[in-house]
């Protein structure tokens, strides 16, 4: 598969727009009994946990707030993960080995990123619609918050190194 670097910014660079905008979806979950918002959700333990951070989201008024948010994310997720990734095929395959090997750095990170995040929003959303916390579903949530972290990292800070490797080292 051929990548373009204009199609994996355009790709990439939009997967950061709709992180920006998820963002802004987020920004009203945050409130005193629910200080980080959705990220308390994500690192929910427990249904009782799950279940407390609805009811504060009710009592706010902001309970379906949370579910435009978790939809932002979806997206978000998806546009991102195949901008990283995109991008670091375009790189991977650069004869200079430092570049090509952050370019494949930038690939794992990219799909393990992909799959940790769908899995953690995923049960945040069935938890959501359901109205009710799930051991099993605040455990793949909570589990997967780290990793997708560390790979989001990964990718941000990656091709940001690729990027300015490939200027300086034409």
């Amino acid at each position: 598969m051929s990548v373009t670097k204009k199609t994996f910014l355009i790709w990439w660079i939009g997967g950061l727009l709709a992180f920006a905008a998820a963002i802004v979806l987020h920004n009203p979950l945050i409130i005193e009994a629910v200080p980080e918002g959705i990220l308390d959700h994500q690192a929910a333990p427990d249904a009782a946990a799950v279940n407390t951070i609805h009811a504060a989201w009710k009592d706010a008024g902001v309970f379906e707030q949370a579910r435009l948010a978790m939809f932002g994310d979806l997206v978000f997720i998806q546009i991102y993960a195949f901008g990283a990734l995109l991008g670091g095929l375009y790189y991977a395959r650069k004869s200079d080995f430092l570049v090509g090997s952050v370019g494949k750095l930038i690939v794992l990170a990219a799909v393990v990123f992909f799959l940790t995040d769908n899995a953690e929003t995923i049960s945040q959303l069935i938890q959501h619609s359901q109205d009710e916390g799930s051991d099993r579903l605040a455990m793949i949530a909570s589990t997967c918050q780290g990793p997708k972290v560390v790979t989001f990292m990964t990718t941000f800070l990656g091709l940001i190194v690729a990027l300015i490797l490939e200027r300086f080292r034409r």
